[in-house]
């Protein structure tokens, strides 16, 4: 079956009132045939949903649409992406573990792992995410977790994932990918090796800037210490958000065939502006990892990340004469986005992380919607002058 119709067709078993569309199951708790029924079913004994925070028929059918995609064993779903990370990270890892992970992060993704991890007496290295050297000698059997984006948010730099689960294998390293940039049509990590695969759904699996949501997916051994992680701390997705993602896979492969092509296109025509100093695109032949992304990925993504010649004032000037396109520091949305990344969504990092993220005063990131492209350049056009 393919990922277009595992998303259409998967979906929870129908009720006796025979609905063809899922029904939202609106409730916190389920009921039991009886007192035996109860204790059964608390003793893992017993097949079915016992209070919302632990599963619900909604969640269920989101997570079985993901784990086909990607060709995953087991999965769980929160209730945003940043909720996905920290479980993953919390549940995994403890007082004296060794994590190594790529410095072209998401900045609260930096954050937890600078700030928050060495807390608790984790241990954190930080790797270019182009130098092989540098990840040969972080990796060592001390480390536990390997954790990477690829595409990076926001200069969509890429790593061989196979190249490096081969490393991390050796050491029983967790390998996991933040597959947000790319979703599951794109690239199916585990598939490449990695052990875990992690969504922000609030991104391009939502695709309309509707809700929030997260997903973590891999091997049934590395989702279940996540899932009771999960269902103690209550970082729970709702049915109804659940609901809504698992519609918006029904016509994910649809829209990022339309966000790649306008990203593509979009990119092309950049790369020639005089007001542009650099182009960043997966599947532009000038793309340091084009070779990579051509080969671990189907198509180029919907992100599109530029560098103007005049900094941050022509960053500015262009954002702020912009008509159309949208100014809010979410992506993945219908609706073409642009964001000024080292004033909002990486603010808060240092001036040295921002740098080793690929992000400077004159990054613009583009998350390229599905408006018609002669639109969205006309847009950008007439802000330049």
């Amino acid at each position: 079956m393919e990922d277009s119709t595992k998303g259409i067709r998967l979906q929870t078993d129908r009720t006796s009132y025979r609905e063809h569309s899922s029904p939202i199951f609106m409730t916190s708790s389920f009921i039991y045939d009886n007192a035996e029924h109860a204790e059964e079913m608390f003793k893992g004994e017993g097949e079915g949903d016992i209070y919302s925070r632990f599963s619900n028929p909604n969640t269920s059918e989101l997570i079985q649409k993901l784990c086909a995609m990607e060709q995953a064993e087991d999965g769980i779903v929160t209730a945003s992406g940043m909720a996905a990370i920290f479980n993953t990270l919390a549940a995994h890892l403890q007082q004296g573990d060794h994590l190594v992970a790529s410095n072209s992060l998401f900045g609260n993704s930096t954050y937890i792992i600078n700030h928050i991890l060495p807390q608790w007496g984790i241990n954190c290295t930080l790797v270019d995410i182009n130098d092989k050297e540098g990840w040969i000698n972080a990796i060592s059997p001390k480390t536990r977790m390997v954790f990477i984006e690829t595409p990076s948010n926001p200069g969509l730099e890429l790593i061989d994932i196979s190249w490096l689960s081969k490393l991390c294998r050796p050491h029983k390293a967790i390998l996991v990918v933040d597959n947000c940039f790319a979703t599951p049509i794109l690239q199916k990590p585990l598939l490449l090796g990695a052990d875990i695969s992690i969504h922000s759904a609030t991104k391009w699996i939502d695709g309309q800037g509707r809700t929030l949501g997260g997903a973590v997916v891999g091997k049934k051994e590395v989702i279940a210490p996540i899932f009771d992680f999960l269902r103690r701390t209550g970082a729970s997705m709702s049915p109804f958000n659940a609901w809504i993602l698992s519609k918006s896979l029904e016509t994910l492969q649809l829209r990022m065939q339309r966000h790649c092509d306008n990203a593509h296109s979009l990119a092309d025509f950049l790369q020639h502006h005089d007001k542009v100093a650099k182009v960043k695109y997966p599947f532009l032949k000038n793309h340091p990892h084009y070779s990579l992304a051509k080969k671990q990925m189907t198509m180029g993504g919907g992100i599109v990340t530029v560098d103007l010649a005049g900094g941050k004032t022509e960053c500015f000037n262009l954002i702020n004469n912009l008509k159309m396109l949208s100014i809010t520091a979410n992506l993945g949305d219908s609706r073409t986005i642009i964001t000024h990344p080292s004033t909002t969504t990486h603010s808060k990092l240092s001036n040295e992380e921002k740098l080793k993220a690929g992000i400077s005063d004159s990054t613009l990131r583009i998350s390229v919607g599905l408006e018609h492209i002669d639109d969205i350049i006309a847009d950008i056009v007439q802000a330049f002058k």
